[in-house]
């Protein structure tokens, strides 16, 4: 089969396509022909030596794919699955069974893949700062995979939501899927301008960029008020005087997550934004983009096409 192999950390040309024997499942797992990969942030700092955890080299990184389930009990079924930390760029891949969930009617494979990690990071952070209806809510990444679930979310609830946004596209998005207001966190006066809109401060940060700008967000908050912070693109973040600093959803918790996620969107309630689909080959093209920033929505690789 074809899969990018990585064999050494560095920027995105070091993901090449290779052809490589053929993934044997084994006991209590499940092998599936993938018709897309999904692609996160964190892996396109793991392929640098950056991320939260090291792969052992070479790898193939990816560890969310939806396709049709070859083997098991699904076998024939339109499935989507997390796999064991890598595999995903390829195609095929094998994933622990008790991880494979069928794909509700409705929804595609690349919707579903859209919203396996994402759709459960979205739903587990939106459960715990539970926005109000009422409250001030700021998004940062707004345009992102998981930013612009959140925005959903929190508008769906009633909350008054604020994007940020580093394009004038993604702002843009943002007030599409319901924020009231959006900025530009990287313009020097963004915060400002959401103090002008906020005075007493905000209720609920979901902070996806981390560093200077997650800071910068949390000196938003009103006393009290709640920050969830899941992603360092910009740098790590801490959150001084904080009740509850980090909160651990167990697995079998995630894939409740992941399934709620992909019920709403199928009942037509949630919406996942997908910005850049790429073939296979071009696995280094969508990390590129994505470090770039200039991805709108979820990004996604197509071992099938092209």
């Amino acid at each position: 089969m074809k899969a990018i192999v990585l064999r050494e950390y560095g920027g995105p040309d070091r993901l090449t396509e290779e052809e490589v024997p053929d993934p044997v499942p084994g006991p209590g797992e499940v092998l599936v022909e993938v018709a897309a990969a999904g692609v996160t942030f964190v892996e396109t700092q793991v392929r640098a030596d950056r991320g939260p955890r090291r792969v052992e080299l070479p790898a193939v990184l990816g560890n969310g794919v939806a396709g049709r389930a070859l083997t098991g009990e699904l076998a024939g079924r339109r499935v989507v699955t997390t796999l064991g930390g890598t595999g995903g760029y390829a195609e095929l891949a094998v994933a622990p069974a008790e991880q494979v969930i069928p794909v509700p009617d409705g929804l595609s494979a690349e919707e579903a893949v859209a919203l396996l990690a994402d759709g459960r990071t979205a739903m587990g952070l939106f459960t715990a700062a539970a926005p109000r209806p009422g409250e001030w809510v700021l998004v940062e990444a707004a345009g992102g995979g998981v930013g612009s679930l959140l925005v959903q979310l929190a508008a769906a609830a009633g909350a008054r939501v604020i994007g940020a946004a580093s394009s004038a596209g993604k702002r843009a998005l943002a007030e599409e899927l319901g924020a009231e207001l959006s900025v530009d966190y990287t313009d020097p006066g963004w915060t400002e301008r959401v103090r002008a809109a906020v005075p007493d401060g905000l209720d609920v940060v979901f902070d996806g960029v981390g560093g200077e700008i997650g800071a910068a967000a949390q000196a938003l908050l009103r006393d009290g008020g709640r920050i969830s912070a899941y992603g360092m693109a910009g740098g790590p973040m801490t959150v001084p005087d904080a009740r509850v600093t980090a909160v651990a959803f167990p697995t079998t918790d995630l894939r409740e997550l992941a399934g709620l996620a992909m019920a709403e969107a199928a009942a037509g309630r949630l919406r996942p934004v997908i910005g850049q689909r790429l073939p296979l080959a071009r696995a280094a093209d969508a990390h590129a983009a994505m470090e770039a920033r200039t991805v709108t929505g979820k990004t996604l690789l197509l071992p099938r096409s092209g």
